[in-house]
């Protein structure tokens, strides 16, 4: 039976307070877009959500370091790293979208590259 998220926050970092705080370590300006409400901040969100949070800010940060790689690596893969329009565009998107973009771009290129081959 699948796990709740719930049972999932305490097995791996005991409350949701301490995945709060792991969480806290990626709010700095190179992996965050601050779009937090002030009034509520990160405890008023769902287990889930903070833990699909915690472990895209994690993967981000061990492949890319910071978001301005990631949205290099997103321009690199669509082969437009000269176009400073979309560049903007990307800088303004949270960390989490930009992750699925790169995610799904570098499918799409493995799956031109793969029928190409054959």
């Amino acid at each position: 039976m699948k796990k709740t998220p719930l049972q999932i926050v305490k097995e791996r970092f005991g409350n949701k307070a301490a995945l709060i705080e792991a969480l806290q370590k990626f709010t700095h300006e190179d992996l965050w877009v601050n779009r937090l409400n002030s009034e509520k901040g990160l405890e008023h969100v769902s287990n889930a959500k903070l833990l699909r949070l915690h472990d895209t800010f994690s993967a981000v940060k061990e492949q890319f370091g910071n978001r301005f790689k990631l949205i290099d690596a997103i321009l690199e893969a669509e082969n437009r790293s000269k176009d400073t329009g979309y560049r903007e565009r990307l800088e303004k998107y949270p960390v989490p979208r930009l992750f699925d973009l790169y995610r799904s771009v570098t499918r799409r290129k493995n799956r031109e590259d793969k029928a190409k081959k054959d």
